[in-house]
Formats: C-alpha cells, sequence, structure tokens
C-alpha cells in the first residue's frame, strides 16, 4: 500500500474561498476515487495560501478486477430453429473475439429480464494501474472545484482561478509523470515566500507536512488555525481582555498566511469615545484585526494581529500596524463628531429627498408611518405608545448620517448613540438599535416593549407597502428581503407570546398607506397568505414534521403565538399511542363528510338505534363537557389529551354502523355526529392529515 501526494502550487489563492476549495477538492477526489473502485484509508486535504494539497494514504497498485456482463440480440434472434448462431449471434461472438479472444458458442452464457432472455458474456476487465488513473482524477476534480470566474495566464490557454506554477505529484517517493493544469509533474515543492523561497525537492509522500514545516509553511488549514487561537489566547490573556473572533475573519485570516505569528498592537484610548462598533467594524474588514475587549464587552485599546513573518524586530511591525490603523480610526472619529453637530431628529430633514421606494416615497414618509404603527402595536402590547411614537420619527434618523454612510452596517446603532447623546429616553434609544433585530436566522430579538413595536412596525410597513405595489417576491429573488422580514415578525409574536391578531395588524399597517395603495382587501389576502407560508420553513428548521405544520395551517388560525400553541400541541399528540387509530379515523371522518355535504341538522339523540352511536355520542356529550374550560384557556394539548377518550368510540362506531344508511333520516344523524367529532379536533388542528 502506498501514499499518494498531490500538491498544486499557486500564487496567492483567493482567502475567502480557500476553505471551501480545500474540502471541494476532497471530496471530488474521494468520490471519483470510489467510482473508479479504488479503495484507499484516508484522504488528507491541505490549503496554504500558496497551494493546494492531498496526501491519500493506503492505495493499492491496481484497480480491483471487474466483471462485465455484455448483453447480446435475444435468444429467439441469436439462433435459428436448428440451433445454429444467426447473423446476429455470429456478430455478437466476433465483436468479443475483436480483442484477441478465442471463444464459442459454448461459452455464451444467458441472462433474463422483463422483456425476455438474451445471449451474454461475463467480460472480466482487469484493473488499471492505479498511478495511470491518478492524473485524470485529479485533473477532473481541480475542473470541478466551484470557482466563479477561471483566468488564464499568460500564453498559458488552461484555466484556474489563480496562475498555477508547480505541481507535485507522487507514489512514494515515486514521481508520476504527467501533465496537469498544463504543468509536467515533479516532486519540487516551494517553502514560505520569504522564509524559504526556493525550491525543494521531496523525498517521500509521507514527509509532506514536515518537509513543509521545515520550510516555514505550516500546510494544514486545521493546525494554521488552531495555532492563531492560542496565540491569541496568549496575548489576550497577558491584558486581561477578550478577543473577538468571528468565524468569517478567523477563516479568511488562516487563509492570507504560511507561518501565523501573532502580535498585539494598540491605539491612543480617545478613540473609545467613538461608537466601539465602528472601531470594530474598520479594524474587522479593512484590517483582519482581533479587537479585544474588556469583561464588561466594552473595547480595549489594544487588537492583535497576524503576521505571515518571523521578524527578528516584531516592534517595527507592530509600529507599522499602529501607523496604518489610526487614520482609519480618526475617520471614524472625525464621522462621529460631524454628526454630533446637529439634533438627531434634525437629521430627519434629510430624509424628505432620500426615496424609500419610488412609488411608495421617502424614508421620511416612512417612518411617519412607522412611528404611528408602533405607537398603535405599543397599546397593543401594554408598551409605552409615547415612547414607541417617537422613537418611530427617530428610526430612520442616522441612515442621513456620515458615520452610516460610511459603515452601513450600524444603522440602527449609530442612532442609538446619538439618541442617547441628545439626552432621549433610554426606551427610546434602545428601540431604535432593536427595530432591527432579528437580523437573521436564529439572531436575538428585542428585548424592549418599545423596541418589539418598532421592529414590527418596519417589518409590517415594508411589506405591505411592496406587497400592495405589486412587487411580490418570486422565485430567488427578494430584494427587500420580504421572507425574513416576515419570518421576523412570526419569531417576535411567538417568542415573546404576544397574544395579537396578525391581520389586524397587517390592516393597520395598510391604512398607514392611505391612498398610495390600492387593491386594500387583495393586498390584505396576499400579504397574510406569504406571512403564513413561512411558518413551514420556521418550523421545519426546529425539526417539526410537515405534515404536523400543515394540520395547525389547515385551521387557519390568524395569532402566531396561538399557532405555535397548536404546533406544541400536536407535537405531543404524536407521541400517544392511540394518535395514528385517531389520525386515521379522522381522515375517515373528513371524507366522509366532503363526499357528503352540507350536513343538514344536529343529533338526534332518538335517532340513535346502534349501542356503538349512542356509545359515541355519550363520548361526545361528555368530551365537550370537559373541552370547554380548555378552550378557554387555550390548552390545546389539554383538548387532544381528552380527545384521546374518542379513540376507541370512534373505531367501534366504523366497525358496527354503517354511516351511509338506506333510511335517509338515520344517514343524516350519522353525519351530524361525526361532524361533531371533526369539529371537536378542528378545534386544534386537522388530525386527518397526520401521516403514521
Amino acid at each position: 500500500m502506498t501514499t499518494i501526494l498531490f500538491e498544486l502550487g499557486t500564487e496567492e489563492l483567493p482567502p475567502k474561498n480557500l476553505k471551501t476549495l480545500r474540502d471541494a477538492l476532497k471530496n471530488s477526489v474521494g468520490t471519483l476515487l470510489n467510482d473508479q473502485n479504488i479503495s484507499f484509508d484516508d484522504i488528507h486535504a491541505f490549503a496554504a495560501p500558496r497551494r493546494l494539497a492531498l496526501t491519500i494514504t493506503g492505495v493499492g497498485e491496481f484497480q480491483p478486477d471487474r466483471i462485465e456482463t455484455k448483453k447480446g440480440p435475444s435468444v429467439k434472434a441469436a439462433f435459428d430453429d436448428a440451433g445454429n448462431l444467426t447473423r446476429a449471434g455470429q456478430g455478437f461472438l466476433q465483436g468479443l473475439n475483436a480483442t484477441g479472444r478465442n471463444l464459442s458458442v459454448k461459452d455464451l452464457g444467458r441472462i433474463a429480464d422483463k422483456k425476455g432472455e438474451y445471449i451474454a458474456y461475463d467480460l472480466t476487465i482487469k484493473g488499471e494501474k492505479i498511478t495511470d488513473l491518478m492524473p485524470n482524477i485529479l485533473q477532473k476534480a481541480l475542473d470541478d472545484l466551484p470557482i466563479a470566474k477561471r483566468m488564464r495566464s499568460g500564453i498559458d490557454r488552461h484555466e484556474f482561478i489563480r496562475p498555477v506554477h508547480w505541481i507535485v505529484l507522487m507514489s512514494d517517493d515515486v514521481v508520476i509523470e504527467a501533465t496537469i493544469q498544463g504543468h509536467k509533474t515533479g516532486n519540487q515543492s516551494r517553502g514560505h515566500r520569504y522564509h524559504s523561497p526556493d525550491f525543494f525537492a521531496i523525498d517521500h509522500a509521507d514527509h509532506y507536512e514536515n518537509l513543509l514545516k521545515n520550510h516555514h509553511v505550516i500546510a494544514d488549514f486545521d493546525q494554521r488555525q488552531a495555532d492563531i487561537l492560542a496565540q491569541v489566547k496568549t496575548l489576550a490573556d497577558d491584558v486581561n481582555g477578550t478577543a473577538i473572533m468571528p468565524q468569517e475573519l478567523l477563516d479568511e485570516v488562516t487563509a492570507l498566511v504560511d507561518l501565523p505569528v501573532a502580535l498585539r498592537a494598540s491605539f491612543p484610548e480617545r478613540f473609545l469615545a467613538v461608537p466601539q462598533e465602528a472601531l470594530i467594524s474598520t479594524m474587522q474588514a479593512d484590517q483582519k484585526y482581533f479587537c479585544l475587549t474588556d469583561q464588561a464587552g466594552k473595547l480595549m485599546p489594544h487588537f492583535i494581529f497576524i503576521s505571515n513573518i518571523n521578524s527578528k524586530d516584531s516592534a517595527q511591525i507592530i509600529t507599522g500596524n499602529e501607523k496604518v490603523v489610526r487614520p482609519r480610526l480618526s475617520d471614524a472619529e472625525f464621522f462621529f463628531l460631524q454628526d454630533q453637530k446637529q439634533p438627531l431628529f434634525e437629521l430627519n430633514h434629510h430624509l424628505k429627498t432620500q426615496i424609500f421606494q419610488d412609488k411608495l416615497g421617502t424614508l421620511w414618509e416612512k417612518s411617519e408611518r412607522i412611528a404611528n404603527l408602533a405607537a398603535h402595536i405599543a397599546d397593543q402590547i401594554g408598551a409605552n405608545t409615547d415612547a414607541a411614537y417617537r422613537a418611530g420619527l427617530l428610526s430612520k434618523c442616522d441612515l442621513a448620517s456620515r458615520l452610516v454612510g460610511e459603515f452601513p452596517e450600524l444603522q440602527g446603532i449609530a442612532g442609538t448613540y446619538y439618541a442617547r447623546l441628545n439626552d432621549e429616553p433610554d426606551v427610546v434609544a434602545d428601540a431604535i438599535e432593536e427595530q432591527y433585530l432579528p437580523k437573521f436566522s436564529g439572531d436575538k430579538l428585542p428585548a424592549t416593549h418599545v423596541g418589539v413595536a418598532l421592529a414590527l412596525a418596519d417589518r409590517l410597513d415594508t411589506l405591505v407597502g411592496i406587497f400592495g405595489i405589486g412587487e411580490i417576491p418570486s422565485g430567488s429573488k427578494d430584494p427587500f428581503s420580504l421572507r425574513r422580514a416576515s419570518i421576523g415578525i412570526l419569531r417576535i409574536l411567538i417568542e415573546k407570546r404576544l397574544r395579537v391578531s396578525l391581520s389586524h395588524l397587517v390592516k393597520q399597517a395598510l391604512m398607514g398607506y392611505g391612498d398610495i395603495l390600492e387593491n386594500i382587501d387583495q393586498t390584505l389576502t396576499e400579504v397574510m397568505e406569504f406571512i403564513n407560508a413561512r411558518y413551514r420553513a420556521m418550523y421545519s428548521e426546529q425539526g417539526v414534521l410537515v405534515d404536523t405544520i400543515q394540520a395547525v395551517q389547515a385551521v387557519q388560525t390568524d395569532v402566531p403565538m396561538d399557532f405555535d400553541e397548536r404546533i406544541q400541541a400536536v407535537t405531543a399528540f404524536r407521541l400517544l399511542p392511540q394518535a395514528a387509530i385517531l389520525a386515521e379515523n379522522n381522515k375517515r371522518v373528513a371524507n366522509i363528510l366532503a363526499k357528503a355535504g352540507t350536513v343538514q341538522g344536529d343529533v338526534t339523540p332518538q335517532n340513535l338505534i346502534e349501542p356503538a352511536e349512542q356509545a359515541l355520542y355519550q363520548a361526545i356529550e361528555s368530551a365537550k363537557v370537559s373541552v370547554q374550560p380548555l378552550h378557554n384557556h387555550g390548552d390545546y394539548q389539554g383538548i387532544l389529551t381528552t380527545l384521546v377518550s374518542l379513540s376507541e368510540p370512534l373505531t367501534q362506531f366504523f366497525d358496527h354502523v354503517m354511516v351511509n344508511a338506506d333510511d335517509e333520516t338515520l344517514k343524516q344523524n350519522r353525519l351530524a355526529l361525526l361532524s361533531q367529532v371533526r369539529k371537536l379536533f378542528l378545534s386544534v388542528a386537522d388530525i386527518g392529515l397526520l401521516q403514521s
């Protein structure tokens, strides 16, 4: 068994794509090896700024031989009446012998399928030498890498994400001679661009990783990242700080260096007066620095950066980075101070010329609509209406600020800072930032009631406005992120336990547009359908079964919190031993009633002549008494648990009673009985939609 080494040496690869390229190359080669029936023990993938590499261990010398059945003409077509080969049969035999075999009719076998019986021959195909197959496998894997835009370098017509400079392909200590990406393979690799720039020979595939370490390259991406984490933690601990290390930034920094050397630098403390989000944003996005916070979560005047050079004079590198970061922090400071030359509310006047959407007016008009809607929602949920109205008026002011103009990701955050500087109440200032929560799946929700009102108002105003002008999202096109906004609305109403009618909120949002929108009723219907359609995605992500969601959607509840309570109730109901038979019987009830059409009248007890229907009637009447107080408290789980008592009577009813009796009076009475069963269950969900 041997080890195969493949290394692709390039110019510096795009850091944001390096990890993806590594994983894709590994997965693709693994799949291709399996397709070729080539066994191996493991594939280890390497990725560094100037290389992608693989070591494949436990590889044999040859593919295993395989049997391939060659199918010929049908037996009837292959033989004549005397049992001799026809032209068709002879042609099949000659084809088999064309490659040097000396087969006769006695060597032929037969196979059969649905269409008939055929002559055949089991052909043994000898496995190829694996080193002969590897170049094509690797080239195919490179061609299949997820590269959005490939490039050519100079006169070389081979395309890749960056110019290729060398290729290593070895089986143990022997070079597998081939041409990949237009380069002849060899055993020559290169180390660190500055510490070890010359080519060096790889003596054995198993020594690859250690040889690169000797030449100042840590080829293993995960090992480099672990080194960075350890070094950063040590430097942060030295000043009692905690490093902010988003995974995306950490991956990018790992992809930028061959030999990570963490260094800590500082910036003047006066910059801490600037919103720390702005400082963090510019240091992360522009400089790829790891910022430090204290135990209270406040930004410290220190940052850690990762150098790709193990310098003898690290102080110069630290000084250089400090010089570079100061102008960027000064820019943030300048914008912050300039914005403070006028009150936050004054920035609202600039919104009168900023368009929210061509047909829906300006951001100033949107702010007014949001303010009125937020105040109404605040009244519904018991929040401070005056604070909600004020927060709505100020909610979009920071979009006209210079700080947000430079750092768009600070919308809301900047407004909160300016509101506090203007001595706005804390509840108003907090709400300005919270209006954008949740920003993504799983993100935190607004913490304050006023923030909740503002977050709902902002999303609802956008939803009804965009739907009102006919710009309904289709396919993957959703420029206003209306799907995310809808899920945000549902999450807030459900997780904040707000028993509020969704259609009422949508109607109120529509009223805010006055005469701007036409077809109000149609817009209301479309918006409600759109938001309700988001339940499936939201609950599926939580692991709720699709038929559970459909069962609750069938009852068309208008209150998201109520919808959630029904989901929890049906989920618990499914765990009961009687759930499957009750679901099946409910489905049967629904089908019978659907075919019967309108059921006339109520149940007449005197017309219940069969013991099974009498028992079902008594069970229904008893269930009604037990269910009523549970319904008053919205205890849907308790309702379904109570209705389990109908399982046996309903089963006995179907076993012993003919619903569609010849006597029309009996038939209608039994349909009315089943209608009551269905009504009881539909008070929670359509249980008949559950799959066993």
